[in-house]
């Protein structure tokens, strides 16, 4: 079986959260959206707009923030009464049995597992996004707490692979090298404690082909391993990306829609039986809401409608967002009964179930 033979297919439908838990991190990623908010420590004080996109004086930077009209900045969010209900509202209006915390890096906020047994105890199952700063430290107790899945973001398997993408303030061989022992640390801890892992590597181009293939051969002997195509570089991360699986001898088993979404992934076969999921984003549109948007077109509109995003802002508001390159389109959680949100996502779901069965003959 080659590379371009095609899959079976699976087609199903979203009913996943994301949550922008903490803005804090210790990375510095070149191609960090950063959920569409701008990076917090940054921008403090400011009086008055714009935000500083980046890099600024941590070297980290929000790819979107400085054309996506964003009108805040994310705060910390706690375990709290308000969390309680503004997620409880969330998940009950999209019929959302999932919940995916996200960054900033969540293992960071010293609260962290008493969120995830928030939220496991309303009955949802919790996953994480993370880049292992302190996975190592936490993963038992989120794991205790209910944590179910980690998505760690790894970067290199030496301190030059890292360094190659992140800001000039990692070109100290041995902060980078510390970052890299931390995600494996994190890696191993998860699966010791009965967490399920995937280890996601984001691949911007041909010039990084050796640093991902190294990846995938350290880390897929324990882990899944996950390939992201980069928003930022197109064309260039698929061909990238082609290329990695043909020099893992990778097999195509199983092509994953999530109806309602962008994403679609793609399961192979690697050498020695490793798991290699290739994740890939789809000119998926809502009807109403991307319509008449400036940046739907087949270049502009890099994520399309990838799901919705939950927010603290500094002022302590939670907001509910639909697309991290038009940050202008989040509402307060407590107006979303007014906004027409729900209404337009739900049928939007809908209606890609059937699209999606009906071309792809796929089992929901």
């Amino acid at each position: 079986m080659s590379v371009t033979q095609r899959p079976a297919v699976r087609v199903v439908r979203d009913k996943t959260i994301r949550i922008k838990v903490i803005d804090d991190c210790g990375l510095a990623c070149t191609f960090c959206h950063n959920e569409g908010t701008p990076v917090t420590v940054d921008n403090q004080g400011r009086a008055e707009l714009p935000f500083v996109a980046g890099p600024g004086r941590t070297g980290r930077v929000s790819i979107y923030s400085e054309t996506n009209g964003v009108g805040f900045l994310a705060a910390r969010m706690a375990p709290d009464m308000s969390f309680r209900r503004a997620v409880r509202t969330v998940a009950r209006a999209f019929d959302a049995d999932e919940v995916h915390l996200t960054g900033g890096e969540p293992t960071l906020h010293t609260e962290v597992p008493a969120l995830v047994a928030v939220l496991s105890g309303m009955g949802l199952s919790v996953g994480m996004t993370s880049n292992g700063e302190r996975g190592r430290q936490v993963m038992p107790e989120c794991s205790a707490a209910g944590l179910s899945r980690v998505n760690v973001s790894v970067f290199g398997t030496t301190a030059e692979e890292l360094q190659a993408v992140q800001s000039e303030r990692f070109r100290s061989a041995g902060l980078a090298e510390t970052k890299i022992r931390a995600a494996e640390q994190t890696v191993r801890s998860a699966v010791s404690n009965g967490v399920k892992v995937s280890v996601n590597i984001v691949v911007p181009g041909m010039a990084h082909v050796d640093r991902v293939v190294n990846l995938v051969e350290s880390y897929g002997q324990f882990a899944d391993v996950r390939m992201l195509t980069s928003i930022q570089d197109g064309a260039e991360s698929i061909a990238a990306i082609s290329e990695v699986l043909t020099r893992v001898g990778a097999e195509p088993v199983l092509r994953t829609f999530t109806a309602g979404t962008s994403d679609e992934r793609t399961l192979y076969r690697a050498l020695g039986g490793r798991a290699v999921y290739v994740k890939r984003l789809l000119p998926v549109r809502l009807p109403d809401t991307c319509a008449s948007c400036r940046f739907n077109n087949d270049t502009d509109c890099q994520e399309g409608y990838y799901g919705i995003r939950l927010y603290l802002t500094d002022q302590g508001e939670y907001m509910l967002g639909v697309c991290i390159q038009r940050m202008d389109l989040c509402v307060p959680v407590a107006e979303l009964p007014k906004s027409g949100i729900e209404e337009e996502v739900r049928a939007f779901k809908d209606a890609e179930v059937r699209r999606l069965n009906s071309q792809y003959g796929a089992a929901a």
